[in-house]
């Protein structure tokens, strides 16, 4: 950990050891979010995009009886691979999470964006499959579960299977087939050249068997080289198999390309109007612009229409992202026996007209458009959308020790760590947004304690609040690549309740406080959000918000407050 000019305030080093260090109890988090796209209102019979607002990337969608269900990768946060439901594709609600016990995984020593990939979601005689790759962590398992809110299953790890983005297929023969990202059979000729490739698989053992062919490799052009050929999803329509993958990176050259043949092991032919989804052929300086599509997965409605969820993000400054990648739903449409979902230098639309069979008029909060969302902390339980850093090796947050409040047990770990901290975190899903918490200000010194807003270890801000001698001390730090240090600090009056809250329009972000005999003061105003951005951070994740506290080392001029 670097204390860099953080040396700058006083009492700030951080703990040690995880010695015992006084709770802090908060009353509520509060977010609300301030969207130009979103204010436009739907009319009845809509649904408005993207339907996962927020770090939600990698979607996998599968049918189940009139039941729609869907996973995102999540990384090395924990719980880790949201689980949705949905009756129409547009209205979801998080059931649970797939990695939800802390023996299914570790993720310490990893950086943010390794941990738990691209799963992909199957259903089959009563059953859900869950493949996923664990970078770093273990490589690509199985996990099944006969209820997609949980349990789902330890993993299974994959013997002879390398590389990412597994996925299954189930044949009306009986066959099942894994399909998977690897490097290519011969030497790499360029960087991101890479291959998928199939193989039986029996469910009965949840293992691969037989000879694994490439059926596709570099992508669906070779001669333009092209990279990261990835996220392979295998369908049969008309007696067609249809293999769709994304190409292009994560980033704004992403797309997704298909191809298809009449015999599940090739060869396959690509569509002559590849790519089927991409927005890298619109202006860079076009308004309210959404980059980076592709990584998507169809799925069939009710009334027999084909639909696609794919990732995209919604960009500001030209390049920056904070939310992002997030989850994008758009119809299909079959063109002489090939699927396309948005024909070239198409803006993918805000607003589209809902599935036929959807009849409510829903908003789509708190996943989609503009709300208010307020956690009083009086469930029993944290709803599920709450998020941790890594897997937790000691219970930190509860709901029980202060009835109607959250409780964290501060640990010596700041956001820069690579173990697990204790803090909680809310996705930020605006890109204009308010979000606060109030807390009892910490009484004694050796605790921080406030609202962390981060991207990743290397990049995040800490608006906090502990003792320094006889005085309670707000203060802004903030951690951006290698510097550590803190913006702004303030001493404040006695008090017993504290209010601090997050003031965000795209890259620009302001912090303020309020007592509870007080009116809100601005500690800092207009930082520069743009290092929460995936761009300027690194890495496959979105910011996220909310309470943290921390232990820290009692400096020798701090004593007890009166």
């Amino acid at each position: 950990m670097r204390l860099l000019a953080c040396a700058m305030l006083p009492g700030i080093a951080h703990a040690a050891t995880h010695d015992v260090a006084e709770p802090v109890h908060f009353d509520w988090f509060d977010y609300i979010g301030h969207d130009a796209a979103f204010d436009t209102p739907l009319h009845v019979g809509e649904y408005r995009n993207p339907i996962l607002a927020g770090f939600y990337p990698d979607p996998s969608i599968v049918r189940a009886g009139d039941k729609f269900y869907l996973a995102n990768s999540s990384f090395t946060y924990f719980p880790g691979i949201p689980i949705f439901e949905s009756d129409d594709l547009v209205n979801w609600r998080q059931i649970g999470n797939a990695i939800d016990r802390a023996t299914q995984l570790d993720f310490d020593g990893l950086r943010m964006s390794r941990g738990v990939y691209a799963p992909a979601l199957s259903y089959h005689d009563g059953v859900f499959y869950l493949l996923n790759t664990a970078v770093d962590a273990g490589g690509n398992y199985l996990m099944t579960a006969t209820n997609p809110a949980g349990p789902w299953s330890d993993p299974v790890w994959l013997k002879s299977v390398g590389g990412i983005d597994a996925s299954l297929f189930f044949d009306d023969d009986g066959r099942v087939y894994l399909l998977n990202n690897d490097a290519p059979p011969e030497t790499p000729r360029y960087d991101g050249h890479r291959a998928i490739w199939l193989r039986e698989f029996d469910t009965k053992t949840l293992q691969p068997i037989g000879d694994a062919k490439a059926v596709i490799d570099g992508g669906v052009d070779p001669a333009k080289n092209p990279a990261w050929i990835e996220g392979p999803h295998l369908y049969k329509r008309d007696g067609w198999y249809y293999l769709m993958c994304a190409e292009g990176g994560t980033g704004p050259q992403h797309s997704e390309v298909v191809a298809r043949s009449r015999t599940v092991w090739g060869p396959y032919v690509a569509y002559a109007d590849n790519p089927i989804l991409t927005q890298r052929d619109l202006p860079d300086a076009r308004a309210e612009a959404v980059t980076n599509a592709g990584h998507a997965d169809l799925v069939q409605g009710r009334d027999g229409s084909w639909w696609a969820v794919f990732l995209a993000s919604r960009n500001y400054g030209g390049t920056h992202y904070n939310t992002g990648r997030e989850t994008y739903l758009l119809p299909v449409q079959w063109k002489d026996g090939w699927p396309t979902i948005l024909g070239h230098a198409t803006p993918i639309p805000r607003i589209v007209q809902a599935p036929s069979w959807m009849t409510n008029d829903a908003t789509q909060a708190p996943l989609s458009g503009n709300f208010h969302w307020r956690d009083e902390f009086d469930a029993q339980r944290l709803d599920p959308s709450w998020m941790q850093i890594r897997v937790p090796k000691t219970p930190w947050a509860d709901l029980t020790s202060k009835p109607g409040t959250l409780t964290i047990h501060p640990l010596a770990e700041s956001p820069d760590t690579l173990r697990n901290p204790s803090y909680l975190a809310h996705r930020q899903q605006h890109l204009a947004f308010d979000a606060g918490v109030q807390l009892e200000a910490p009484q004694r010194a050796g605790v921080a304690a406030g609202l962390v807003t981060l991207q990743n270890e290397t990049h995040w801000f800490f608006l906090g609040a502990h003792r320094v001698k006889r005085q309670l001390e707000v203060f802004l730090q903030e951690r951006n690549g290698e510097t550590e240090k803190i913006l702004a600090h303030a001493t404040l009056q006695p008090t017993t309740d504290l209010q601090l809250k997050i003031d965000a329009y795209k890259g620009a972000y302001s912090f303020a406080y309020k007592t509870d005999h007080g009116t809100w003061q601005w500690l800092r105003r207009d930082a520069d959000g743009s290092i929460l951005s995936t761009d300027v951070a690194g890495g496959f994740v979105g910011a996220t918000l909310g309470p943290f506290a921390r232990a820290e080392t009692a400096s020798t001029d701090s004593v007890a407050a009166p």
